[in-house]
């Protein structure tokens, strides 16, 4: 598929992927502290993945896996979205960080001496059975976390060597390799995920830095959100170079405005350090990000008290109305949620948040009440591993998430809404 098909809104991917479908209003986080209950899990008896009763898991892919393009599944899976395919089917996107390398293809590689890239999975509905796996992009570097987008799939490069630190945008329906597409009016920066608002077209961004900015890019044009536009950094009205990740409360509301990053490809200076030198706010690590309903959502994931997280929300003003920020929670102790990386909203309006934090890691949700629930740990090495890639089918049935050391892509299926609810 074309840049210019792609990139139309009239040729708008129907992919009803679930982070566009979410409606909750989810003001409510900030009433509790992040907790680290250890939860109902069991052991589970492969030694994988340890969850609540009711719960169970399949394992959809392992790196080294011949895929139905005669690649092999590369190891190192992290981000993943999502997406409603043909002939009653979900469509996994998924990314690899890898740094050097080589492509699976040298002849469609973005670089000759880099192994990160994009596979596609196409599993049926019911029991998430895969039917067929392919390479979609190849021969990029460090392809962390990323987001969804009624366009296609975000695929972010997490780094800013040079000619990399680029947002890839990858079709969903592609069942080989395709020649890449980066998209530098997102700028390059060392990108971390992407949190796509279908309304406006704007793209909201993190960046894994602890002295990083958040930052959107304003398209040009609705019709061609990705083609031309403007970056810009998130700012606190009234303060210039406001620290958001330490001596912040919970509930803390700030009114943000825009400031402008005039050299968005950072040729002579980062887009970090020009967007503070605007008097941008100043994010540690920003991680996971995920739009739903009107708001953005953004983990720092070394930001609060006890430098093991936080989580912002970003709702998204209207008319005369501006966008304001409020922390909805955080870890303010030693033994709470360690280091909340990916966010995924399900689609009946719960957080979840995968860790990326000293063993056991694992998945918590984050309940209408405030309280966190934990969902799910890895019980492979020690749980050392961090859970990647957390998103849902679009129905809400099936989880997916990767255990990205050991190279391992699951599915996880079980009364979500009732273990939170009952929890």
């Amino acid at each position: 598929m074309t840049t210019s098909h792609l990139h139309s809104r009239r040729r708008f991917v129907t992919a009803g992927v679930g982070a566009l479908a979410v409606s909750a209003s989810l003001g409510w986080l900030y009433r509790h502290e992040l907790s680290a209950d250890p939860g109902p899990l069991l052991a589970d008896p492969r030694g994988i993945l340890e969850l609540p009763r009711s719960f169970s898991y399949r394992i959809l892919q392992r790196a080294g896996d011949l895929m139905t393009d005669r690649f092999t599944v590369p190891p190192a899976p992290d981000g993943m979205a999502c997406f409603a395919g043909p002939d009653h089917s979900w469509i996994l996107m998924r990314n690899h960080e890898i740094h050097e390398g080589h492509p699976a293809n040298p002849a469609m590689g973005y670089a000759a001496n880099r192994g990160g890239g994009v596979t596609r999975l196409v599993m049926d509905r019911d029991d998430a059975h895969v039917r067929s796996s392919n390479f979609v992009l190849t021969g990029t570097s460090r392809n962390c976390a990323g987001g969804a987008s009624p366009y296609g799939w975000l695929s972010c490069e997490e780094t800013e060597e040079a000619g990399h630190g680029f947002v890839f945008l990858c079709n969903p329906f592609a069942v080989e390799l395709q020649s890449p597409e980066p998209l530098p009016t997102l700028g390059r920066f060392s990108h971390e995920a992407v949190a796509f608002d279908p309304q406006s077209g704007i793209s909201y961004m993190t960046e894994d830095k602890k002295d990083s900015a958040i930052y959107r890019h304003v398209p040009s044009s609705l019709e061609r959100p990705f083609s031309s536009g403007a970056l810009e950094a998130l700012k606190i009205v009234g303060v210039d170079g406001f620290d958001l990740s330490t001596g912040r409360q919970r509930g803390e509301r700030f009114v943000v405005e825009w400031v402008p990053v005039d050299e968005p490809q950072a040729e002579f200076e980062s887009t970090r350090d020009q967007a503070h030198e605007q008097g941008g706010a100043f994010f540690s690590r920003g991680e996971g990000a995920f739009f739903a309903g009107r708001s953005a959502y953004f983990c720092s994931t070394n930001g609060g008290p006890a430098r093991r997280g936080q989580l912002y929300r970003l709702d998204v003003g209207s008319g005369s109305k501006p966008d304001e920020l409020t922390l909805v929670a955080q870890a303010e102790q030693a033994d709470a949620l360690d280091r909340p990386d990916n966010i995924a909203v399900a689609p009946w309006g719960d957080v979840f948040l995968a860790e990326d934090g000293k063993e056991p890691n694992g998945i918590h949700i984050l309940k209408p009440d405030g309280q966190s629930v934990l969902l799910a740990r890895n019980a492979m090495n020690n749980g050392g591993s961090e859970i990647s890639g957390i998103c849902f089918s679009p129905d809400g049935k099936w989880l997916f998430l990767n255990l990205q050391w050991e190279g391992l892509t699951l599915a996880v299926t079980g009364p979500f809404i009732e273990f939170a609810m009952g929890s």
